[in-house]
């Protein structure tokens, strides 16, 4: 009696976290992603690098709004290297240009840079990942070979060689360092995958005739979300920082375009005398990259299903 009892309190407790009271005082499920997001709302660390990482994007996309384009390329030599005052908040570079304004614009630029990498190695890695956990055998290991040596060049070097080939400039900048994350998603979607992979769910569907692309689309790729999802927030931070880290030996995206790592590298040469030019870009690509850890690490915790 005492075993059924306490069974029964812990069945009720489970069902209790999926559910939440409404205004009318009736009790409704609540979905996964409810659940979820009830449970990062705890992480104040989370909510801090969320709050942070919103504030970066509200300065993105309402860039032109904030400043205008043309002060980032208007030159003026009487005006260089100008500390920061209230008629140019972050002073001045080596031409003469207003550092807010290009800070402010080259958000738009380091953030698209980091987001558009993490989004194609995502689509090609889930694709070379999937195929390879759905099909296994020699599928598996011949592919599973090419990712090892691709993942045992690092990457940095491997996205250094790449550019050096394909020359600088955006476009390219964003095509190395996809090639270099491919591995590490197509890895974890494999992974991912190999646990759901010969769940009932999977051979229900095999059995009823649904086609391969459908099975991987429709019941597996949904399975791998969640670490999905944390392993892309907290590339897009990395992606970030190489990206700034190739465009300040040269190998990124080149002077005019104000981009944070571009800004680092004007700024360089002046590094005792306007120290600003440095320490500034470097904040805005610290505090990006430490927003996207903290909101990855919350997102792990809460998405992990033994935790809920």
């Amino acid at each position: 009696m005492h075993k059924g009892s306490s069974m029964h309190r812990g069945r009720s407790a489970l069902k209790g976290s999926s559910m939440q009271k409404s205004g009318d005082g009736s009790i409704k499920a609540r979905s996964q992603w409810q659940d979820v997001w009830a449970r990062l709302k705890r992480n104040r660390v989370a909510i801090l690098g969320l709050c942070i990482l919103a504030g970066l994007f509200f300065i993105a996309i309402f860039a032109d709004v904030i400043v205008s384009y043309n002060q980032t390329l208007t030159q003026n030599v009487r005006n260089r290297l100008q500390p920061p005052s209230a008629e140019n908040w972050f002073g001045t570079d080596g031409f003469g240009r207003d550092v807010f304004a290009r800070v402010i614009h080259g958000s738009r630029i380091s953030l698209a840079v980091g987001f558009f990498t993490v989004l194609s190695s995502l689509i090609v890695g889930g694709f070379i990942g999937s195929i390879t956990a759905y099909y296994g055998g020699i599928v598996d290991i011949v592919i599973m070979r090419f990712i090892d040596i691709l993942m045992s060049v690092p990457y940095v070097l491997l996205c250094i060689c790449l550019v050096t080939v394909l020359g600088p400039g955006m476009i390219n900048l964003v095509i190395a360092m996809s090639i270099g994350s491919v591995a590490t998603f197509a890895v974890t979607v494999r992974s991912a995958i190999f646990t759901v992979k010969n769940t009932d769910f999977v051979e229900a569907a095999k059995a009823s005739g649904v086609n391969v692309p459908r099975i991987i689309l429709k019941h597996l790729l949904p399975s791998t979300m969640g670490p999905v999802i944390v392993q892309a927030t907290i590339s897009v931070g990395g992606c970030i920082l190489s990206a700034a880290s190739l465009s300040f030996v040269g190998l990124g995206i080149m002077p005019p375009t104000p981009e944070w790592g571009a800004i680092l590298t004007e700024g360089k040469q002046f590094i005792r005398e306007a120290p600003y030019l440095i320490m500034i870009p470097g904040v805005f690509i610290g505090l990006t990259v430490l927003s996207l850890n903290l909101l990855g690490d919350g997102l792990r915790d809460a998405l992990d299903p033994r935790l809920r």
